[in-house]
């Protein structure tokens, strides 16, 4: 008689709420694609509240990592801000400054 053991181990995910600046649904796609980096399960960014949800394993990516992304797209965090020229590239309906 065999006897076997599997052991499964679930990576340990975290959730935050980031307040990024944005105004429309093309910052919108924008905002989800940057964060959806690899690590990251879920970006939603809701566009009346300004707040990114995400769901990440921080084994893998930091919150302050995906920040420094967005900032790099055009769109402001509480620790990073996109460049003038990052930000003057944006589309004339995603200008929220």
């Amino acid at each position: 008689m065999a006897l076997t053991v599997t052991s499964v181990a679930f990576a340990a995910t975290k959730t935050e709420t980031i307040k990024i600046s944005g105004k429309c649904e093309s910052c919108k796609a924008r905002i989800e694609k940057t964060a959806k980096v690899d690590g990251v399960t879920k970006a939603e960014w809701n566009e009346k509240t300004k707040m990114l949800t995400l769901v990440y394993d921080p084994a893998k990516v930091k919150s302050d990592d995906i920040e420094k992304k967005l900032a790099a797209v055009g769109h402001d965090t509480p620790k990073y801000k996109a460049t003038t020229a990052v930000y003057n590239a944006l589309p004339g309906c995603c200008k929220y400054r």
